[in-house]
């Protein structure tokens, strides 16, 4: 059986990559890497590096003219800033009525459905992503959630003459269980990028940094260093010599 990833280069991406990998084998899977309008390439370069370091296959997708309408502040032609606070505050202010202002419309609706005509192309039997049970909390990705995974099964498995299935094996999980399964896994964090900003470092305010951060904490290890330079001839540096900053750190900049 061959599997296709929707690889966006970030940690839960990278889990459910490693988990295909163990699972299926590498020459039997393919990341497919999407490019949606986004302000910055890091995480594309990053999905290279991670692509490279497990030696599977990997596709590329452009799909910013879709997007080209929305105002999500995650695309380059958005007016909005990147809110520089946590999930759970951004909730808050739209009382879990609506989505946070960096969900881009309908994104993993249109991510599966194109992975699907790939994946069929290319014989594979399956796809996977990183969707996970902090991304639907509140109503802030819906396109995250268990609900929309499994009518989203139910339409490709049936669209593809049932030969291919979506799998979020993660849909139920938080972001912390996603990084654990990820260090048992031996995921090269240390080459993702999650920050929704594209400078030379993570900002560490926006949503996804501070998940990226507690996840990290709640596991009891440090974040890994992701300022190695992409496409460089790289080392693995696994065993966290070059880190971040400690989790005891990072725990007390999360309390409240």
């Amino acid at each position: 059986m061959k599997a296709l990833v929707l690889f966006s280069g970030g940690i839960d991406s990278t889990t459910a990559l490693g988990l295909a990998i163990k699972k299926y084998g590498k020459d039997q899977v393919i990341a497919l890497s999407i490019s949606y309008g986004q302000k910055h390439d890091k995480e594309i370069q990053a999905a290279k590096a991670v692509s490279a370091f497990y030696g599977v296959e990997q596709l590329f997708l452009d799909l910013s003219k879709i997007f080209q309408y929305s105002n999500c502040s995650l695309l380059q032609q958005s007016t909005e800033e990147i809110p520089e606070e946590s999930y759970a505050k951004q909730i808050e202010k739209t009382e879990g009525e609506k989505p946070v202002s960096t969900y881009v419309p309908f994104r993993n609706g249109l991510f599966l459905s194109s992975a699907a005509s790939i994946a069929l192309s290319k014989d594979c039997s399956v796809i996977l992503y990183g969707a996970h049970a902090d991304d639907s909390a509140g109503f802030a990705y819906p396109d995250c959630s268990p609900v929309f995974n499994d009518a989203m099964n139910q339409a490709i498995f049936e669209g593809s003459g049932h030969q291919l299935k979506v799998e979020a094996p993660f849909v139920n999980m938080t972001k912390a269980e996603v990084v654990k399964m990820g260090l048992e896994l031996n995921a090269p964090y240390e080459l993702t990028w999650s920050c929704y900003e594209g400078k030379d470092e993570p900002c560490g305010k926006c949503g996804t940094c501070i998940d990226r951060a507690a996840a990290f904490a709640a596991n009891g290890v440090s974040d890994p260093d992701n300022k190695i330079e992409i496409g460089e001839s790289y080392e693995r540096k696994r065993e966290f010599n070059i880190i971040r900053q400690p989790a005891e750190q990072l725990r007390d900049r999360l309390q409240p």
